[in-house]
C-alpha cells in the first residue's frame, strides 16, 4: 500500500508543466511522465515538428532555454552530442519536463516554424 509521502510524491511527478516555445510563444502544459512532443501532440498543439518520435531522426531538436527537464528514452549520438547536452539542446520526443520550460526550436524543419513575417503595404495615392 502506497505512504501519503508516495501518492504526493507521485501526484507532484504528474503535476502540469508549462511548455512555451520562443520566438512564436506557443505555449501548453505537460508532465514529467510524457515527453515534450508527446504532452504537445495530444493537446493538439504545433510548434515543434514530429518526424520518428523515437529519437532517431533529429527533426523535433530543441534547445532548452530555462527550465528543468528529464530523459525518458535514448537520444541517437549522431543527432546529440555530450556538448549538446550540456548545452541543453535535445530531442524533444525524448525528453520530459520536470519544472517550467522555455525551449527553441532547433530541427531540420525550424524554417518552416519560424517563417519571417511579411510587411503588407498598399498605396492608397492614385497616380
Amino acid at each position: 500500500m502506497e505512504t501519503k509521502e508516495e501518492r504526493g510524491s507521485a501526484a507532484d511527478e504528474r503535476a502540469a508543466v508549462e511548455v512555451m516555445i520562443v520566438p512564436t510563444g506557443e505555449r501548453f502544459f505537460g508532465d514529467s511522465q510524457h515527453s515534450i512532443l508527446e504532452s504537445m501532440h495530444r493537446l493538439g498543439k504545433r510548434g515543434i515538428p514530429v518526424g520518428c518520435r523515437s529519437g532517431g531522426c533529429s527533426v523535433c531538436k530543441i534547445e532548452i532555454v530555462e527550465g528543468e527537464w528529464r530523459q525518458c528514452r535514448p537520444m541517437s549520438r549522431e543527432y546529440v552530442s555530450d556538448d549538446d547536452l550540456d548545452a541543453g539542446r535535445v530531442l524533444a520526443c525524448c525528453v520530459a519536463p520536470t519544472r517550467k520550460m522555455t525551449l527553441r526550436v532547433l530541427g531540420k524543419m525550424r524554417k518552416v516554424i519560424e517563417r519571417p513575417s511579411v510587411a503588407i503595404t498598399t498605396s492608397n495615392s492614385r497616380e
